[in-house]
């Protein structure tokens, strides 16, 4: 009991112990040193991805957008119709000397087509200096005439044409015209009894009435009726049939279906009428059976105002 040794303070020992610090900061030299690096990595990635953009953008600009090689010299536009080529040109908003290959192509076909004498347009380069245009323009087979009145008391009638889908149009002036129009050629039938509202250019007018008209003045001009009379008016008022003036005096009701049969029937009616020295005041097509016609004397009706032989309207013609 007395031999027992007094223990000892520990603390002045010298025993080993776990260095926890050192291997934690070692571990977090460690994991800074991959942190730089890697942002190192990535920041180095970015700025030669940006400086091979930027540099590339400088040479690509230098060598084709900016090339006098392929500055455009020559506008090769040609149309199916009669709208004057240098018109054309002002339209599609391209200078001569700009860069061909910087010319975006989309951005010409649809500032064109916005017009609404223009139908379709394809654009094309040609390179080095040529840029090829080949418009598609819509031919009018009809016209509407609006009435408005002025501030002085006097009407203001303001004309627009259709062609065969329904599309409003302004009609061209002298000048815009690649050849002079001839007034007794082109000369539409007027569509009546139209709303003023649904009369925009630009705009399609899609009412039926609208269509069963306009397909009537197509068919019409292929029938065996074209050149023995004129459509001069076509009312369009009712919902269920059409009412044709014609040159001569005659009026004639169409039903809004069967429209070539209907003109079938109005060249045999017209014929057996010739047969007998009359001619057609008033026909109901619109009828199937027992047609309601009334008669007047060949001698007191107008002939059908000649016209020069023309492609119809409705067939375009390549370009």
């Amino acid at each position: 009991m007395w031999l027992k040794r007094k223990p000892k303070n520990r603390r002045l020992g010298r025993e080993q112990v776990l260095d926890v610090r050192l291997r934690s900061s070692h571990v977090r030299a460690a994991r800074t040193r991959v942190f730089a690096l890697t942002l190192g990595f990535v920041f180095a990635a970015v700025f030669g991805f940006y400086l091979f953009y930027r540099t590339g953008g400088w040479a690509l600009n230098l060598l084709v957008y900016e090339n006098k090689a392929f500055a455009l010299q020559y506008m090769d536009v040609r149309t199916d119709g009669v709208i004057a080529t240098d018109l054309l040109r002002r339209w599609a908003g391209v200078r001569l000397d700009e860069n061909l290959l910087a010319l975006d192509l989309a951005r010409v076909k649809r500032d064109l087509e916005l017009i609404p004498l223009i139908q379709s347009v394809s654009v094309e380069r040609i390179l080095p200096h040529t840029l090829r245009l080949r418009i598609s323009e819509r031919e009018p087979v009809a016209q509407i005439n609006l009435a408005s009145p002025r501030p002085n008391e006097s009407v203001q009638v303001a004309v627009y044409q259709v062609d065969a889908e329904g599309w409003v149009m302004s009609p061209l002036d002298q000048h815009q015209r690649a050849t002079p129009s001839n007034q007794q050629a082109d000369l539409l039938p007027v569509l009546s009894g139209i709303d003023d509202y649904v009369v925009q250019p630009g705009r399609r007018i899609a009412t039926q009435q609208v269509r069963a008209a306009l397909k009537l003045i197509v068919a019409f001009e292929q029938s065996s009726m074209a050149g023995l009379v004129d459509l001069k008016r076509i009312d369009v008022s009712s919902p269920e049939v059409l009412i044709v003036t014609t040159g001569q005096g005659s009026e004639v009701t169409f039903g809004l279906a069967d429209l070539e049969q209907q003109l079938r029937r109005w060249h045999d009616i017209f014929d057996m009428g010739q047969r007998l020295s009359k001619a057609i005041a008033t026909l109901d097509l619109a009828v199937n059976n027992h047609i309601p016609a009334r008669w007047l004397e060949a001698s007191a009706v107008p002939q059908a105002t000649p016209k020069a032989p023309k492609p119809l309207r409705y067939r375009k013609k390549h370009v």
